[in-house]
């Protein structure tokens, strides 16, 4: 029974630990610049990301299914925007601080969304049907030859 217990005391504490984590990297990530373009497709007027802009920009995700790469998918920080909300609602002297989280999560999605529209581009400059790197050389060497 005390092994139990103290299997769950120490699951919950890294449970706890993982989650601080997380949060600290999405704080980390909402810090790295917004493109203007971001900001004129997901319809944010001004210079700073508010909370509200979360939907939007996440319904610019989903306009563009075609974005590529790493963390396209919002489904943590869409479930952490939620429960932020709520708390908000329901606990009023959290609404400060349930609102400033809000804006992080806000700034993160805008951040990632930018970074998979520069990714886009890039791909979509490179020519068709080559490589990079060391096989561009090897391909050219077969042409050659």
């Amino acid at each position: 029974m005390l092994a139990t217990i103290l299997v769950l005391v120490i699951l919950l504490e890294f449970g706890q630990l993982e989650l601080l984590y997380w949060r600290r990297k999405i704080a980390k990530i909402s810090t790295h610049p917004i493109s203007d373009r971001v900001r004129a497709a997901a319809g944010i007027g001004g210079q700073s990301i508010e909370p509200h802009d979360f939907r939007s920009i996440l319904s610019l995700h989903a306009l563009a299914p075609g974005l590529h790469g790493p963390a396209g998918d919002f489904r943590g920080v869409n479930s952490y925007y939620q429960v932020l909300e709520k708390l908000g609602r329901l606990i009023p002297a959290s609404a400060e601080w349930a609102n400033a989280e809000m804006t992080i999560c806000s700034k993160y999605a805008a951040v990632i969304v930018d970074q998979h529209l520069e990714r886009n581009i890039t791909r979509a400059a490179e020519p068709q049907g080559l490589t990079t790197g060391s096989s561009n050389t090897q391909n050219a060497a077969i042409l050659s030859s």
